[in-house]
């Protein structure tokens, strides 16, 4: 709920359907997701999280605000969950079907870590990462840089001599399209895509067939950086370890 560039995004509203609905019903129609957990802080504002939530079939872990892989580390922990799928609540529009091939394939493929953004061939907003608990757990020793910390796996996709990295690609490049939510244009374009597109879940085909014929709906928010969040961590850690030199 404290988002600084949109705060409050999660619960706003889509249709008659907040931004968070969205990803839980998405995440929903994957045949492969045996648990959904919304690990949220433990900031008072994020209360509002846990009571919109209070009367669905959802669990909840509250931890670390900044050091989310120590949030995620945790969760992880008390629930038991080995593969851990990361999918952030500004992409309400994750495919499902593609996220069962993505688990299927680090099944498959047998790997500590896979994402379908490295290198980014789909839209940006169906982004998700599956690795192995033994993965974080390791992370969870030994990332120290903030960025690290805050963005959970740069030190795994970093270290690629310590973990076995997979990467799923879309046959066609669709990583012009921008569908995550951090700014108010991001909200815009989003609430034009659900109000056009009546099929649930919303697949990439139903996105693609709607960016083919009214393309306009996609200009609004082409000209935001991509990976802004992580990009600006990074930076940080330059400027904390030029400070404490």
């Amino acid at each position: 709920m404290n988002s600084t560039r949109l705060p409050g995004k999660v619960l706003m509203k889509l249709d008659e359907l907040t931004v968070l609905d969205y990803v839980i019903n998405q995440i929903r129609s994957a045949t492969k997701c045996d648990k959904i957990v919304i690990a949220t802080t433990n900031f008072p504002d994020d209360d509002k999280i846990v009571n919109h939530f209070a009367n669905c079939d959802i669990d909840f872990f509250r931890g670390e605000s900044e050091n989310v892989l120590d949030r995620y580390y945790n969760c992880a922990k008390k629930f038991g969950i080995d593969p851990i799928i990361r999918i952030t609540s500004d992409c309400p529009l994750i495919d499902p079907e593609i996220l069962d091939n993505g688990i299927t394939k680090f099944q498959n493929d047998k790997v500590d870590y896979i994402s379908n953004n490295k290198p980014r061939t789909f839209p940006y907003g169906m982004d998700f990462e599956i690795f192995s608990f033994e993965s974080l757990e390791t992370t969870w020793k030994n990332a120290k840089l903030p960025s690290e910390q805050e963005h959970v796996t740069p030190f795994i996709f970093n270290n690629p001599d310590k973990f076995s990295i997979g990467r799923i690609e879309n046959s066609q490049n669709f990583s012009g399209i921008r569908i995550t939510i951090d700014r108010i244009n991001d909200l815009e374009v989003v609430r034009d895509i659900v109000s056009k597109i009546k099929e649930r879940p919303i697949l990439l085909k139903n996105l693609i067939k709607l960016y083919e014929s009214i393309p306009e709906i996609f200009e609004k928010n082409k000209h935001y950086e991509v990976d802004e969040g992580l990009k600006k961590s990074i930076r940080n850690d330059v400027i904390k370890k030029n400070n404490s030199n």
